[in-house]
């Protein structure tokens, strides 16, 4: 008994070192482009072949995790937080050049209900994103791989954010408006 309960103290501390990280983007896009753009459209699209899981392990071995929302076409979910990010930028992103930016979902996964109410994890969003001009369609930033990773609070604090109204969705849809503008000035 003792064994085991060592063992699984182990494993939860592994799994907490392994989803523990900062909130951060990582871009492959080029760092010196001199951008003023105008958002003037967008479009949202999946990677061929993605698996979604609503399974409510530790770790879902899967392309979507996603729980902010009752369970239904998690993808369209994902499409809508990601066009109320665009939504939210349109305003902010007022240059010179109108510009249509093309996402391509690769991984979008959140965590599970077990991993939210306990120890936390990681919000992990993999996209491809490319800038076209939007009057001739010609491709001004070709696509360029974008990680975006957010915490995810766990136990105690989890339910206390949610209490306050800063639900999942909440928090992924606000970090996404981020992402989006850092990646778009």
């Amino acid at each position: 008994m003792i064994l085991r309960l060592f063992a699984l103290c182990l494993a939860l501390v592994m799994l907490t070192a392994c989803s523990v990280q900062q909130t951060g983007v990582q871009s492959s896009g080029p760092a010196d482009v001199q951008r003023s753009y105008s958002l003037a459209g967008n479009t949202f699209s999946t990677v061929p072949g993605l698996d979604v899981s609503e399974a409510e392990g530790y770790y879902p071995f899967a392309d979507i995790v996603w729980r902010g929302d009752p369970r239904g076409d998690r993808i369209a979910q994902i499409a809508a937080m990601f066009e109320t990010a665009f939504d939210r930028n349109r305003g902010v992103l007022d240059g010179d050049q109108p510009v249509v930016v093309d996402v391509q979902l690769v991984r979008f996964h959140g965590v599970t209900n077990q991993t939210r109410y306990t120890v936390g994890g990681v919000y992990n969003i993999v996209f491809n994103m490319t800038v076209r001009d939007a009057r001739t369609g010609t491709v001004i930033e070709p696509a360029r791989r974008v990680r975006a990773n957010l915490d995810a609070p766990g136990g105690e604090v989890a339910v206390r954010l949610e209490e306050s109204g800063q639900t999942q969705k909440v928090r992924v849809v606000d970090f996404l408006t981020g992402v989006l503008r850092g990646e778009l000035r």
